[in-house]
């Protein structure tokens, strides 16, 4: 999706200070929005007279959330002044100045980087026009590359301290049809999110209609592979938010919680390390580097081949890995005395430090207080999210300082607020496995244990997702229609294209525990299909537009397309092929930019086919092409796609036509 440009500048022919008059219509299509357009913006422009101070509604937000305003000075109109004066106060970067023309200098901008632009007869030199776009458009580029160097704004300038309101914080309440595109935006993601379509998002996320926007859907498609497991991507997602947003902090935790699964856990502790140099008493870092550093300590002992009497001797002998956690974990509670998560794990290690060590700690004088103040911050939690951890929380201080029937009850408190949750009452049950396993508090251990293992054996173990062993993602070209000009795939090639996606898919190893990904139209998507069929794999078509538009466009326009529409029927009946997903009902309608065209719906599909194979992993993708090698195709087109793949090491097999016929 491309960034969002807002221009403030007077309307219609306006005079200057000497009278001439000035056409800024044409000056904006002319000069302005090709400038913009060639810097690679979506331009938008107020489309209609404004009184002296009044900003329409919408028009205001698209001021405050655009990614770039460009402001014409050219004369002294109180609107656009109005409007710089706005963005300056609310926003510190994003700004480009331009003017034509003009005797005097304002004051208040004296200072600031402008581009002068020229006139012949109050219209754009047409002898300086391509060099004032081309000039205004690097100008633009460099704006808005050096965003996080540079700050544009003089109040944000001479306040160092003053923080830009967060952009939620920007809500204009009678910008309607604004926020109305959102929220249907975000539903679209939150739906993706709910129904495990990580991949969904993604295509979501580069669709947001401003960089702020962008960025809470990068995060969120992160976080949604983060919880599948798809470290390397959910890495990626995390790190393109970063470079929207330097200063995310919910993004830069969570590259770290990445690079930490991920093994890189001295990347982990040099990011977690950063962040709190400048955010000192940021509790929730303080916290995962609190389980990073618990995390080393359990890897030193917790080996399989030793005996419970090894991994015991092995942890108190790790004690000086144990000491830095405790460290961690009570600098984070105390740091934030409500954050009852470390504050219970800084009490659990400190009592298992006596316990392997016999030896006491800084903070032992302390743990009546400390366990008073994880009580009470477990107990005030009123969020029903996350009433179970409060709960269980409770649980583990039982643990710590009761006796087997007070934890047995403690823990079934915390159950009854699991909503069923197999998933969080598994995940307690291995912490109390883990303590199990070095001979802590055996008895308290052992209730708590036999409590859980209790809950979930009336529970049914979650349906495991079955991922397939390989994902072979399809992008090819459909059958020449009748007539058409230059060849690319004649019909009569059908059998050696069919025959080298046969040979392609040997090779490659394909079986029944693999899935094919692709459209399904007419020539090289239905040869693959097919052909994954006859070995068994399972195939997952996803159509651009509406079955019925589907056929229409890319199926019956081929030579012999009342053949080939058969051909999909049969393919889409078959057992192995799953149900269609079509991207209008998943994504909902195709974006527009400001001049109300869609996006190209087959390029946003394709785009959709790559996420949808890249979300199973990588190291299962193999990208199998039917190209005859043409460039020029955007995001989504053949090309874009093979390099994507190559780009994260996956596998990519094309099948030159060039060669073939």
């Amino acid at each position: 999706m491309k960034l969002h440009a807002f221009v403030a500048m007077p309307f219609g022919t306006k005079p200057d200070a000497k009278g001439t008059p000035i056409d800024f219509n044409l000056i904006y299509t002319q000069l302005i929005r090709p400038a913009l357009e060639k810097a690679g913006l979506d331009v938008i422009r107020a489309d209609q007279e404004q009184r002296a101070g009044d900003i329409r509604e919408d028009m205001f937000q698209e001021l405050l959330m655009a990614d770039l305003v460009l402001v014409d000075l050219t004369i002294d109109n109180p609107n656009v002044w109005y409007e710089l004066g706005v963005r300056h106060a609310l926003r510190a970067r994003g700004v480009v100045l331009v003017m034509g023309p003009r005797d005097t200098k304002p004051f208040d901008i004296y200072t600031d980087r402008k581009y002068n632009y020229s006139l012949k007869d109050g219209a754009p030199d047409p002898a300086r026009l391509e060099a004032d776009i081309k000039a205004i458009a690097e100008m633009t580029r460099a704006t808005l590359d050096a965003w996080h160097e540079r700050t544009v704004s003089p109040v944000y300038s001479l306040l160092p301290n003053l923080v830009e309101p967060d952009w939620k914080s920007l809500r204009v309440g009678g910008a309607r049809e604004y926020w109305e595109r959102y929220d249907d935006w975000a539903g679209l993601i939150e739906r993706a999110r709910k129904a495990n379509h990580p991949e969904d998002i993604l295509v979501l996320a580069d669709e947001a209609p401003v960089t702020a926007l962008r960025v809470e859907a990068r995060i969120k498609a992160g976080k949604a592979l983060l919880k599948s497991k798809h470290f390397n991507f959910a890495l990626e997602q995390f790190e393109l938010a970063c470079e929207f947003d330097p200063a995310n902090i919910d993004a830069a935790r969570s590259r770290g919680m990445c690079l930490q699964r991920l093994g890189r856990a001295d990347d982990a502790r040099a990011l977690y390390m950063k962040i709190l140099a400048e955010r000192p008493t940021d509790v929730e870092t303080w916290s995962l580097l609190g389980r990073l550093d618990k995390d080393a300590w359990v890897a030193a002992w917790n080996l399989a081949e030793n005996t419970p009497a090894q991994k015991r001797d092995a942890a108190g002998y790790e004690d000086a890995l144990l000491l830095t956690a405790i460290n961690t974990y009570t600098t984070a509670f105390r740091n934030a005395p409500t954050h009852y998560y470390s504050g219970i794990n800084a009490l659990t290690l400190i009592r298992l430090y006596r316990d392997l060590t016999g030896q006491k700690t800084d903070y032992d004088d302390k743990i009546d207080c400390m366990s008073g103040g994880v009580a009470w911050a477990a107990g005030c939690q009123e969020n029903p999210s996350e009433r179970f951890w409060a709960k269980a929380t409770l649980g583990d201080l039982a643990v710590l300082r009761s006796d087997p029937a007070t934890v047995g009850a403690a823990y079934r408190a915390a159950i009854a607020c699991a909503d069923k949750d197999w998933f969080a009452l598994d995940s307690t049950l291995s912490q109390l496995k883990l303590l199990a396993s070095i001979g802590f508090a055996p008895d308290n251990v052992a209730a708590g244990i036999a409590t859980f293992e209790r809950a979930l054996a009336r529970l049914q173990v979650p349906e495991q997702t079955c991922l397939p062993d390989k994902v072979f993602l399809f992008s090819g070209h459909m059958v020449d229609a009748p007539g058409r000009k230059e060849p690319r795939f004649p019909a009569d090639k059908e059998p050696i294209a069919a025959a080298a996606i046969t040979q392609a898919l040997a090779d490659l190893g394909a079986s029944d525990k693999d899935l094919a990904l692709t459209q399904g139209a007419s020539g090289g998507d239905l040869l693959f299909a097919e052909a994954a069929v006859a070995r068994g794999m399972k195939v997952q078509l996803l159509l651009p537009l509406p079955e019925p538009d589907f056929i229409a466009q890319s199926i019956l326009p081929a030579t012999g397309g009342d053949g080939w529409r058969k051909r999909y029927y049969q393919l889409r009946n078959n057992p192995l092929c799953l149900p269609p997903r079509v991207m209008p009902d998943e994504l909902g309608p195709l974006p527009q930019d400001s001049r109300g065209k869609e996006t190209n719906p087959f390029e946003r599909c394709n785009q959709w086919l790559l996420n949808s194979a890249l979300a199973l992993g990588i190291k299962r993708t193999r990208c199998l092409c039917l190209w005859n090698g043409s460039g020029g195709d955007g995001p989504g087109g053949t090309e874009h796609m093979m390099k994507e793949v190559k780009k994260r090491t996956g596998q990519v097999t094309w099948l030159d036509t060039r060669t073939m016929w």
